[in-house]
């Protein structure tokens, strides 16, 4: 796993939902910031594949952002989101591999041939004949 922290921004705000004073005076909500056109830690080829799975997270700009509001405290609520940006971009570098076609072998066609003919036979016996 790649520690690009030196490239995420930070941006505090007020986290909503209930809390009472603490959540109308205190910016617990981190937003943590990454340009990754800009950065220094992956490849041009790495960079194109994190474009393209994250690109219902990045912005028109380039920068990937996630906010995180879980915890009470601006310090916790930093250090998940920059856990959180790292694994989902760690999570977009993995190539899937490729399918291998495969056709069914001569005895499960057979199989399967025999099977529906089995059913067809059942239910034919069970209609009604005048």
């Amino acid at each position: 796993m790649r520690n690009f922290t030196k490239e995420l921004a930070y941006k505090t705000s007020r986290s909503s939902g209930a809390g009472g004073q603490n959540v109308n005076k205190v910016e617990t909500s981190v937003t943590v910031m990454w340009n990754v056109a800009d950065t220094e830690f992956f490849s041009s080829e790495e960079v194109e594949l994190i474009l393209a799975k994250l690109k219902n997270r990045i912005n028109l700009d380039g920068i990937l952002q996630l906010t995180v509001s879980e915890s009470r405290t601006q310090l916790q609520n930093k250090k998940i989101a920059t856990e959180k940006i790292l694994e989902l971009v760690e999570k977009s570098l993995i190539k899937p591999k490729p399918r291998k076609a495969t056709k069914p072998s001569k005895r499960q066609i057979e199989k399967r041939i025999t099977a529906k003919k089995q059913i067809s036979e059942k239910k034919e016996n069970r209609r009604f004949r005048f």
